[in-house]
């Protein structure tokens, strides 16, 4: 029932409303104690959303009160009254903004007679709160929801009979012997919040404000309390208050004019830091997102005195980070993968990158390096040091001469019994170095002979390749001497512990080498390099080995690592008449890699890795391998028809973007696109096909949009532009982000190419071009970008849409803003339940809005503006 009136409640016609609204009250009616709360829940559910989309219905939650305010009804009473604003707030019921105000209004207007019901509850079953605990929680859950939809007005809380009795329920007293359960504390704690929450939109509440500053704060006591006891779930809870009051007052305190009214309130900061200190890190992850707050506010305020007075506070911090960095001492493995604590520790990582500019990487540094020198000092503990300094190297100068030697030193003469977890830090940190190494050249022979002779022991191997990709990017040119040992690990990697991500790591570190050598030398060492993914693949294809997923049977491995190579291969300084280095290399690829496509044009996976390896291959060489296209259009374009792989769509566009500014090679394409449009548009025509397969649209229109900014007057004139958009017209309202995205972009670079004079040769022909497609299509594209908006687009996509009615609206304002007028008319003014969703003025406010845009933000807002009347 709940789910028809949530999402089908517009096909009840107006006459059965109230007999539904009746039969709802009456089984509410018969809820007790024994009833499953599920069920409760969900009656409960489905009368706040009649009560939502029945505007006769005025002043519902007072008549509820009236019905349900007898003691054996208090339970599913206060369960509608919470779930009353939170569907409110709930977007997924789609009431419009002006029934969502209407609605407010009326919550409003019930706000006193709630609060008057709450405080009722607190004061009648708040004296034996843990013999009525689900009374009260359910009491402070329904304030808590009433306070988040501004319902409930904070003037006058600040002696609130419900906030008093959270923090009592919070406020641990061992020698009353209370102690509140754990759900109580968790719903004092989320009541509390919220009106701290609600503090950052309002900043006229002082009395408010002292009165939970003061309150918060003596909540100390009680933090320590858990802690002694191991009640992890309430140390939560206090954390959760110490933090949310931090970045409610964060604003204040960085603007405090005195410091000693600086003083007074930077104490939150010492409770937030004891939290931190808690001994699970869990607790200490709360506290994440204050500190980037806080980051955030002092980068953008590039106040030097006003940094120096948090230093303290980060120092500490980060100390205690790397304390909980720590891995367990009797711990002898690295840590899995799949361990929450290792991804704790990304995230201690992240943070300390973004928080070290208070206190100077450095400085940072310096201080853990220290930490490892100290006496007695465990290897858990070098560990966690290590992984504090990896975070921050990057950071440090690359002229830093003190501290970093000191560092390269120890760990090039660390032993082999060093524990393999501290080996592992210190090898990513010698890669993290590699800034400071290109600038320091004398130590890369010690430091490359180190990282070699690592990534032959088990455990070290992936640290190690990623030690070496970075150093060979950032040193390439000091690398180049050691090019053959290079080639002869990569000849050898494969009885390695090195993953494939790894090795795909190194072939893209050695191929930035490649780039900085002699021109002579590269054609040999470019076929080295991919020769030793190619014969495996061709073995492979001669063998007829059935491929499995992951190993060395399967030609993905191969392909990917080709890929990897041809990626980072990019040669500069290639004269007029010269053979390109790459060009001899491609030329014998590219029959192997047709032989791939035949063999595999079955295998989805396996043709999108070939697909891959061609556009890097495509891209390395360009204009250089011409004499490739005509046999690789012909095989692509016959393995569509029959498998329809959207990659080969992609690969066309890549053929696109880099061939068509070749008149000779024009029409070629274009011929290409004609054997794609057929087999395309008869799959997007099925039943849901636009819906189904969303990466073909996406390729699809990747291909057109490249077209239309490489060589926009043939493709202009071609016969294939009026289906094509046509299908365009079809996919806006496509709900698939880079699908709707492509479709966005084709539709803004069609219109750009009618008012873009970049080749003034041919600038009036292409106006006159896209003019003509203009006035057959530029209303219905309005209309469809309108309906697209309201009923099936995301709001996160449509900043893209922006840009297609900025260009529209540069190009012709005139008549863009009369297909506006015409496309927002067709926009419904009242739902089917009578429900109203935007007057004529509105809609006037939005399309004067949207013709004054000069922007796509401007555009974004105005739509998002139009989508709240509907949604």
């Amino acid at each position: 029932m709940r789910t028809k009136i949530h999402q089908s409640f517009h096909e009840l016609p107006l006459e059965v409303h109230m007999a539904l609204r009746n039969s709802l009250l009456e089984h509410i009616s018969q809820i007790n104690e024994a009833t499953n709360t599920v069920i409760t829940t969900q009656l409960c559910l489905a009368l706040a959303d009649l009560i939502l989309q029945m505007p006769s219905w005025q002043r519902a939650p007072l008549d509820l009160i009236n019905r349900f305010s007898h003691q054996s009804y208090i339970w599913p009473l206060l369960e509608i009254l919470t779930v009353l604003p939170e569907e409110l707030d709930n977007r997924s019921v789609r009431l419009g903004e002006n029934r969502r105000t209407e609605v407010l209004a009326d919550l409003k207007h019930c706000a006193p007679t709630i609060l008057e019901f709450l405080i009722h509850c607190c004061t009648v079953y708040g004296s034996s709160v843990n013999e009525h605990t689900h009374i009260i929680s359910r009491a402070l859950r329904c304030f808590t929801s009433w306070v988040y939809v501004k319902a409930i007005e904070l003037d006058g809380l600040s002696d609130s009979v419900v906030l008093n009795l959270a923090f009592d329920i919070l406020d641990f007293k061992p020698h009353e012997g209370k102690q509140s359960s754990g759900a109580l504390c968790d719903a004092a704690t989320e009541c509390i919040c919220t009106v701290l929450q609600s503090l950052e939109d309002n900043n006229n509440q002082q009395a408010l404000e002292n009165y939970l500053f003061t309150n918060i704060l003596k909540l100390e006591v009680s933090y320590h309390i858990s802690v002694a006891n191991e009640d992890e779930s309430k140390s939560v809870d206090y954390c959760r208050l110490f933090t949310e009051l931090g970045e409610s007052f964060l604003e204040k305190i960085i603007s405090s004019n005195s410091a000693a009214h600086f003083q007074h309130a930077v104490k939150v900061f010492d409770l937030i830091l004891m939290c931190v200190g808690h001994h699970h890190y869990e607790v200490a992850e709360l506290t994440f997102t204050l500190w980037y707050v806080l980051s955030e506010e002092l980068y953008q305020k590039n106040n030097k005195e006003l940094t120096e007075l948090f230093k303290p506070y980060i120092e500490r911090l980060i100390t205690a980070l790397c304390r909980h960095c720590q891995m367990e001492p009797d711990c002898e493995e690295l840590l899995d993968d799949a361990d929450e604590f290792k991804d704790f520790r990304e995230k201690v990582s992240e943070l300390i990158k973004d928080v070290v500019f208070i206190v100077a990487s450095d400085s940072c540094f310096k201080q853990m390096f220290l930490n490892t020198q100290a006496p007695g000092v465990t290897w858990d503990q070098t560990e966690a040091a290590l992984f504090v300094m990896q975070a921050v190297s990057k950071n440090v100068l690359p002229t830093e001469n003190e501290v970093v030697p000191k560092v390269v030193e120890a760990i090039l003469n660390s032993p082999s019994s060093t524990h393999l977890a501290v080996r592992y830090t210190s090898v990513l940190l010698l890669g993290e170095l590699s800034e400071w190494i290109e600038k320091h050249p004398q130590v890369l022979d010690p430091i490359l002979n180190f990282i070699v002779q690592a990534l032959a022991v088990p455990g070290l191997g992936a640290a190690a390749a990623s030690a070496l990709q970075n150093i060979c990017l950032k040193c390439s040119t000091s690398m180049t001497r050691h090019i053959t040992i290079l080639l002869h690990i990569l000849h050898q990697v494969d009885s390695l512990s090195v993953t494939n991500t790894a090795v795909i790591g190194i072939l893209k570190g050695v191929a930035a080498i490649l780039n900085v050598m002699p021109h002579s030398e590269i054609t040999v060492l470019l076929r080295e390099l991919c020769f030793m993914q190619l014969t495996p693949l061709i073995q492979l294809i001669d063998q007829d080995v059935v491929p499995i997923k992951g190993t060395t049977s399967d030609p993905v491995l191969w392909l990917d690592r080709l890929s990897s190579v041809m990626r980072h291969v990019s040669i500069t300084g290639v004269r007029d008449g010269d053979i390109h280095p790459c060009k001899p290399v491609v030329i014998e690829i590219w029959p192997i890699l047709s032989k791939t496509f035949n063999k595999y044009q079955k295998d989805d996976r396996i043709m999108e890795s070939v697909c891959k390896s061609v556009r890097f291959m495509l891209r390395c060489a360009s204009q250089h391998v011409c004499e490739v296209l005509e046999g690789l259009v012909s095989q692509i374009t016959g393995i569509y028809c029959e498998y329809k792989h959207s990659c080969f769509l992609y690969v066309g566009s890549i053929l696109v973007d880099e061939y068509a500014s070749n008149p000779q090679c024009v029409g070629g394409l274009l011929d290409m696109l004609e054997a794609f449009i057929k087999p395309t548009f008869h799959m997007l025509e099925t039943m849901d096909g636009l819906k189904n397969h969303p990466d073909t649209v996406d390729d699809f229109f990747r291909l057109t949009g490249r077209f239309v900014r490489r060589a926009p007057v043939p493709f202009l004139r071609s016969a294939a532009i009026l289906p094509i958009i046509q299908c365009g017209l079809f996919a806006s309202c496509l709900d698939h982000k880079d699908a709707n995205a492509a479709v966005m972009k084709f539709f803004h670079d069609l219109i750009y190419q009618g008012q873009s004079a970049h080749s003034a040769l041919d600038f009036m022909e292409r106006r006159e071009l896209v003019k003509g497609i203009l006035d057959q299509f530029g209303q219905q594209l309005v209309t469809s970008l309108l309906q697209a908006c309201v009923f099936y687009l995301h709001t996160y996509m449509l900043s893209e849409v922006g840009d297609v009615f900025v260009e529209m609206l540069e190009f012709t304002r005139e008549e863009a803003s009369r297909w506006i007028v015409s496309g927002l008319d067709t926009l419904p003014k009242q739902n089917n339940g009578g429900l109203l969703t935007a007057t004529p003025a509105q809609l006037n406010d939005i399309h004067v809005s949207l013709i004054r845009s000069n922007s796509s933000k401007s555009v974004t807002h105005a739509l998002k503006d139009l989508i709240r009347l509907y949604r």
